[in-house]
């Protein structure tokens, strides 16, 4: 891989024990060489309020500033109810808007989530945010799709121990990389 990748990172929770920060976290210590993830804490980004979008808050423009100097994203997110958290919906739409000035154009992303359910993880809310990120015109990265389930097994201490997981957060980091450069090429 040439050029160095900046992957900006946040969790669906604001939960302090989060499994997903966890692993956002495992990320960032094992990103492959030339890739550097940011972490950015959703804590704080009020409710969005479409009144506010002509002097948005000090956090979100923080927040969009950070998406757009990144090459690429990655969300880390539990599911709730089948669908999108609602702090990470909230995000979204603020750093979407106001209408012309979406932060995430054209950015690739990546998705992980982990659940301590032992079934589908949390592939329902994954595919959610695809649909978001078609409309946002993202370009969202195909494989490795990353689901974890019995989190409270693989995640002790705020650290993901479990080996097989780690490594498949590496191949999805490398991947994301290697996407980021292709679609930079073709642009």
């Amino acid at each position: 891989m040439t050029g160095k990748i900046t992957v900006l990172g946040f969790a669906g929770s604001l939960r302090r024990d989060s499994f997903n920060k966890a692993v956002l976290n495992t990320a960032k210590r094992h990103a492959p060489e030339g890739v550097e993830v940011e972490i950015f804490d959703l804590e704080g980004v009020p409710l969005y309020n479409q009144d506010e979008e002509k002097n948005m808050p000090a956090k979100v423009v923080e927040f969009k500033r950070k998406i757009e100097q990144a090459d690429a994203v990655l969300i880390v997110t539990p599911e709730y109810n089948r669908s999108i958290p609602g702090v990470l919906k909230n995000a979204i739409d603020y750093a979407s808007r106001p209408y012309g000035h979406n932060s995430f154009d054209d950015k690739p992303v990546a998705t992980i989530g982990a659940s301590g359910g032992e079934f589908i993880g949390t592939a329902v809310v994954q595919y959610h945010l695809r649909q978001v990120f078609s409309f946002l015109n993202m370009h969202p990265l195909e494989r490795p799709q990353i689901f974890i389930t019995n989190a409270e097994q693989k995640i002790k201490g705020g650290e993901v121990i479990d080996a097989h997981t780690i490594k498949l957060i590496e191949e999805l980091l490398q991947r994301l990389a290697e996407w980021t450069l292709r679609l930079k090429k073709e642009r």
